[in-house]
């Protein structure tokens, strides 16, 4: 079902966070990706959409493969081109030796993953030790269902907070994301994830919940409001 999502509504993703449409993406993970990643020689790029990552990687000298698992990011991905080398798979059972790459990256992927216990073993499969992982995520905390921005007018002066939902809940959900736009999310408290990794070698060495970029709180006058909510997780993780 979650891959038939991603089928259905790839031109959402490809319309609105890739060539320059969504200013998170342009003034925060982009860059943060490039000086997370740059100096590593072959690169394994989980997830990769369209391949914005990816090319990126590639333009400063490395041997990038992008793998995703619909047909429709992996036909953009091609047809955008810039070096890197693309293939439909599943994070689940990469099709690669042990230790074919120096260094991984999965932006906003593992949320939509179901068998994140197998998918992070097979990362750390094919990193060689000593290698990096850079784990992009949509922070937990915001992604934890029910959860929303509330303005509360019951109080003297009003007031605008965040309301969490049952955040220590494993469970997946389908969101709608714009009229008529469904993706299904898996919702995983933080801890899930920091030990599923450490279970397999993957040790953590940095850990970042940066403020959301100026371009998106210049969205909406709300968003400024909640800019010390983070809205990006990002884990550095180095293979023992």
């Amino acid at each position: 079902m979650t891959d038939d999502l991603w089928e259905a509504h790839a031109d959402w993703w490809i319309d609105g966070f890739t060539e320059g449409a969504d200013p998170e993406y342009v003034e925060q993970i982009l860059p943060m990706a490039v000086e997370e990643l740059s100096g590593f020689g072959r690169v394994l790029d989980v997830g990769c959409g369209d391949g914005q990552i990816s090319r990126l990687l590639a333009a400063g000298g490395a041997h990038v493969v992008g793998i995703d698992p619909t047909w429709n990011q992996i036909r953009i991905a091609n047809e955008r081109g810039g070096g890197p080398a693309y293939l439909r798979s599943g994070a689940a059972d990469l099709p690669f030796a042990d230790s074919s790459f120096d260094a991984a990256v999965a932006c906003l992927v593992f949320e939509h993953i179901d068998d994140v216990d197998a998918a992070i073993a097979e990362v750390a499969r094919v990193i060689h030790p000593g290698g990096r992982f850079g784990f992009f995520l949509n922070h937990p905390l915001l992604q934890t269902p029910g959860s929303y921005l509330i303005d509360d007018h019951t109080v003297d002066p009003p007031e605008q907070y965040w309301r969490v939902g049952p955040y220590l809940t494993e469970q997946s959900f389908v969101e709608q994301v714009e009229r008529g736009v469904f993706i299904r999310f898996v919702h995983r408290p933080l801890s899930r994830y920091l030990n599923a990794l450490a279970d397999h070698g993957l040790v953590l060495e940095h850990m970042s919940e940066p403020r959301p970029p100026a371009g998106f709180l210049a969205r909406a006058e709300e968003y400024v409001e909640a800019a010390e909510i983070p809205r990006l997780l990002y884990l550095r993780l180095r293979k023992s």
